[in-house]
């Protein structure tokens, strides 16, 4: 428990270490996309009976942000350490496999929350968006977080350099980020993208993340949420059983 203890102490002072970089950064990253899209369609734009626009774009963003930090917060730091070399000193200390994941994802997670909070606090000032059911909010943000902080685990592993994993971020998480319904309702397509959506494991966290707010969604939160919670486990086996086998941690 110690190791982990200073494991899990050492990715979030990583963290913190370089605040403006990750929580700051993609705070203002977020109000830019919300100041851009609510002026420019908040006016011709209805998603919802009774939403505004501006407030129906607060929750995507949050998620958005949660997912994308979660991710980076874990790939970066596996990545550093195995291209600085210091990957060794912690394979090497008496930790369990199960407790190293724990550790990145723990910290991944707490910086996502921690941006997406900041997010929703900063665009107040654009509009309030009420909370309905807060709990389904914490259990897709957390839920999320977990499965993108488990998935920027495997990535680490995977990469052998900054190159591979920017493409893997620009290629794979970008795209089923932003065509996740971020900033449309999914009803709003051809009946083809929309069949295609629901293909996007993304779509089920933005949209179950929404209905905690505004008590709608483009499908049931329960079947988002099975979705959610069988991605997550999916990727915290596949991490773990990555991790029990060296895969490219060990030469």
């Amino acid at each position: 428990m110690l190791s982990f203890c200073s494991l899990l102490y050492k990715e979030v002072f990583r963290v913190w270490k370089v605040g403006f970089q990750t929580v700051l950064a993609p705070v203002l990253t977020a109000l830019l996309y919300l100041l851009i899209f609510s002026h420019v369609l908040a006016q011709h734009v209805e998603v919802y009976p009774g939403v505004h626009y501006t407030a129906f774009l607060i929750p995507g963003l949050m998620m958005m942000a949660i997912l994308q930090n979660a991710f980076a917060n874990s790939s970066s730091s596996l990545i550093q350490s195995k291209i600085t070399g210091n990957i060794v000193f912690v394979l090497l200390a008496p930790i369990a496999y199960w407790e190293f994941l724990a550790a990145y994802v723990l910290a991944s997670m707490l910086r996502g929350l921690v941006v997406g909070i900041g997010i929703y606090l900063a665009a107040l000032w654009f509009a309030q968006p009420p909370m309905l059911f807060p709990l389904w909010i914490i259990l897709f943000a957390v839920l999320g977080s977990a499965m993108l902080g488990s998935l920027g685990v495997v990535a680490g592993m995977w990469a052998e350099k900054f190159d591979q994993l920017a493409g893997f971020q620009n290629f794979i998480i970008m795209p089923l980020t932003f065509l996740s319904g971020v900033f449309y309702s999914i009803h709003s397509l051809p009946p083809f993208w929309q069949a295609l959506s629901r293909f996007n494991p993304f779509f089920y966290m933005i949209d179950g993340f929404r209905y905690g707010f505004f008590g709608v969604s483009d499908i049931s939160p329960w079947v988002s949420l099975t979705v959610v919670g069988g991605c997550m486990l999916g990727l915290m086996l596949l991490s773990l059983g990555l991790l029990k086998s060296g895969y490219k941690l060990r030469y």
